[in-house]
């Protein structure tokens, strides 16, 4: 019992004295610690000032449900037309809302509607962006601008001229889509060196993706209206007629509202606009981060100096 008493207060005297050592090692050190942590600030410094300023335009959309009288009038007719052989909900379809948000991400949106309007070496070959002049510069290495010809070097599958797949690629890192669930608003915002650019290709996707479902919709609401003629030539019972008389009601009116606004599945709440302050890079951060790292790495290189090498020596 005694030696055991006895051993405490001798284990505390040992912490501390490693504590105060630990402490005194570091005093020691520091002109190590402030050559370290210096130059990890500096190299930080210089590396923000480096990179080049990003912008983001974004605009907040409203979704447009035009399908809604259709999908009603299948919930009040669909019984009765079924009897008949009719099948409308293959007629109806469904909003347009959650099909457009998973449709702006995939390839081949990007390929049809997108790449088709842009200038690639804006979206791959960016250089700087002149704020005086609202001209870009491109990387001599990738993109000659007076031959207007790629010159990058390349690996399979890559080839001299990206490919869709590239450059949906690069495309997808500066597009962002967010939904809020409560509202339904949809936030879609684009990034890049230009917000002139930046912009213009936020306005791009959401006129696309309108324009879209407008081709899409309308074929089928033609479609529909041919089928649906038929099916009213063919039937003699006077209530499936009544169905059929309100479905093409329906999908006149669903064809009068496909031609009548720009916005299809999408309205602006919040049009895009050419931002004057940067989004990124955050160079207060970076500058942080790396005194931060200085200060770790300073401390590391002054214990393994003062634990391993001088009691080695």
């Amino acid at each position: 019992m005694e030696n055991s008493t006895n051993l405490n207060p001798i284990n505390f005297d040992n912490d501390q004295i490693d504590f105060k050592e630990l402490f005194y090692v570091l005093l020691y050190g520091k002109w190590i610690f402030l050559s370290v942590v210096s130059f990890f600030s500096l190299a930080a410094i210089i590396y923000s000032l480096q990179l080049p300023n990003i912008y983001q335009s974004s605009a907040l959309l409203s979704p447009v449900d035009a399908q809604n009288g259709m999908n009603q009038a299948v919930r009040n007719y669909g019984g009765l037309a079924n009897i008949a052989g009719i099948n409308l909900q293959s007629q109806a379809g469904d909003s347009n809302t959650i099909k457009a948000e998973y449709k702006l991400r995939t390839l081949s949106f990007f390929e049809d509607n997108i790449l088709p309007n842009i200038f690639l070496p804006d979206l791959l070959a960016v250089e700087s962006w002149d704020m005086t002049s609202n001209t870009i510069s491109y990387k001599n290495d990738i993109y000659d601008e007076e031959k207007q010809s790629w010159v990058r070097d390349f690996s399979y599958p890559q080839t001299q001229i990206p490919s869709a797949q590239e450059a949906f690629v690069s495309f997808m890192e500066n597009l962002k889509i967010s939904t809020d669930l409560e509202t339904g608003f949809v936030k879609l915002s684009i990034k890049h060196q230009s917000p002139f650019i930046a912009k213009s290709w936020t306005e791009l996707v959401v006129k696309e993706i309108n324009e879209y479902f407008r081709i899409k919709d309308k074929a089928e609401a033609q479609a529909a209206v041919k089928y649906l003629n038929m099916q009213i030539a063919q039937t003699s019972f006077t209530e499936i007629k009544q169905v059929i008389a309100e479905l093409l009601q329906q999908k006149t009116q669903q064809l009068t509202l496909i031609e009548a606004s720009d916005f299809y599945v999408f309205e602006y709440i919040d049009p895009p606009a050419v931002m004057e302050r940067k989004s990124e890079p955050r160079r207060a951060i970076i500058c942080v981060l790396g005194a931060l790292i200085g200060v770790i790495i300073s401390i590391i290189v002054i214990l393994i100096r003062h634990y391993v090498v001088n009691k080695k020596i």
